[in-house]
């Protein structure tokens, strides 16, 4: 897949402040252990420049804990590269409970060099909530902020600290589960490309606390 380099990185959202909730932040730099936890190696996700990258056929990894478990409000950040060439529909990022309910971070590939944002909740009991939007196109094989915004009512989702599409959904909190990267769960919609860091803020936070790269 190549480098990942960083060039022209821009982190803003430490300027949020003091008094809100910390994040907890992820950086997903060793395929074995991830936030501490151990990690389940599926394929060969390999470390490239500080990020792990999958080859969008059969790579991912799954950590045994749920980040957002017990959260009512949250603020979930990642920092990925989406490479081109992968499948038309790809789960970065998948976390489920025991009960069922389900947060997912998803692209759409238009073969043509674009992906854009599709995101979902669901609380394992009534009708989930996808937001997407295939006009907010963005170009494949570069490095981005997205985040997925959760106010106890309301789900937002943003490229760059850029709002695209929200909506209202019943959801939370989620209980103890598990977390996949770079494919769903049940092993299908491998993602092509690369996870750098994962940030998880128990509180909303402003549009423009959120990170971005420029």
């Amino acid at each position: 897949m190549g480098g990942y380099g960083l060039s022209g990185l821009v982190l803003v959202g430490a300027l949020w402040a003091a008094e809100n909730p910390p994040a907890v932040v992820w950086r997903i730099e060793d395929v074995r252990k991830i936030g501490g936890q151990a990690t389940e190696v599926i394929g060969a996700p390999r470390v490239t420049e500080g990020a792990v990258g999958f080859n969008g056929e059969d790579d991912g990894l799954l950590v045994a804990a749920n980040p957002l478990e017990g959260l009512r409000a949250f603020t979930l950040e990642v920092l990925f590269y989406p490479a081109e060439n992968g499948l038309p529909e790809q789960r970065f990022w998948h976390a489920q409970d025991v009960d069922g309910a389900r947060a997912l971070l998803e692209t759409r590939l238009n073969g043509s060099g674009g992906w854009w944002l599709d995101t979902y909740l669901a609380n394992g009991r009534t009708a989930g909530l996808p937001l997407i939007d295939p006009k907010k196109v963005h170009p494949t094989n570069a490095w981005y902020w997205v985040a997925l915004r959760y106010d106890g009512k309301t789900m937002t989702h943003f490229v760059n600290g850029v709002k695209e599409r929200e909506g209202v959904v019943e959801f939370g909190p989620m209980g103890a589960g598990k977390l996949s990267l770079g494919v769903r769960q049940n092993r299908v919609h491998w993602f092509k490309g690369a996870i750098r860091e994962v940030r998880v803020t128990p509180a909303v936070l402003a549009d423009e606390a959120l990170q971005r790269v420029k």
